[in-house]
């Protein structure tokens, strides 16, 4: 595998000057630490929705889904019946998916049950090292519902939480650089991946999402 300079390079040949403001952002731990439950939970939601869909769809049913889902309470959600779940598939206002509608249920569900634990999500999410964010998204993957394949990745990513995106340009960089010969799915492949990122880390102190980016600029021209 090559260094980060050799990554840096070939991305900035590709993008020119623009390349460091294509890179995303990234909150600092204490940022993260004091986001509401409320917030979370909304970007949580709005994260499974999009899956699949035109962000701007979504995005523009966002109110409905704030008032038919108490504001994003995560108590007052994991309360709901199953009656009142039914009733929003009637809320033409909404996206009316019964799969993800009950994922909303079980995924505050999941939010309560960690506040409890750790004191906050906000401290949960924050506390959770970097060196292994595979770790995370298999969290949210097992705890959660619809968080699988690059959905907790992505709902990280949104929230400001540094991790990499296993995008289709990240995968084909992560083979090119021979650290994988497919897709990384299983345990095996995620950790030799982790380490690469890592690595790469501790060359540039650049964060995970950084470095992602950078690598997926290095393939297709």
């Amino acid at each position: 595998m090559k260094n980060f300079q050799w990554l840096y390079e070939h991305a900035l040949q590709h993008k020119g000057a623009a390349l460091e403001s294509m890179l995303p952002e990234v909150l600092s731990d204490a940022s993260i630490a004091q986001l509401s439950e409320s917030y979370i939970f909304s970007t949580l939601t709005r994260r499974v929705f999009r899956a699949g869909l035109k962000h701007s769809l979504v995005d523009s049913k966002w109110p409905a889904f704030e008032k038919a889902f108490f504001g994003f309470n995560p108590h007052k959600v994991a309360l709901m019946s199953d009656e009142q779940l039914e009733r929003l598939m009637q809320n033409d206002q909404i996206i009316r998916h019964w799969g993800k509608i009950k994922a909303t249920r079980l995924n505050a569900v999941m939010l309560t049950e960690i506040a409890e634990k750790h004191g906050s999500c906000a401290r949960w999410l924050a506390d959770w090292p970097e060196e292994d964010i595979i770790g995370l998204w298999s969290a949210l993957k097992q705890q959660g519902a619809h968080l699988g394949g690059n959905s907790g990745a992505y709902f990280l990513r949104m929230l400001g939480k540094d991790t990499f995106v296993l995008t289709d340009d990240v995968v084909a960089a992560l083979k090119a650089q021979g650290i994988v010969d497919k897709k990384p799915t299983g345990k095996r492949d995620l950790q030799k991946v982790q380490d690469a990122f890592n690595k790469w880390r501790a060359e540039s102190d650049r964060p995970l999402c950084h470095i992602s980016r950078l690598l997926s600029f290095t393939v297709g021209w």
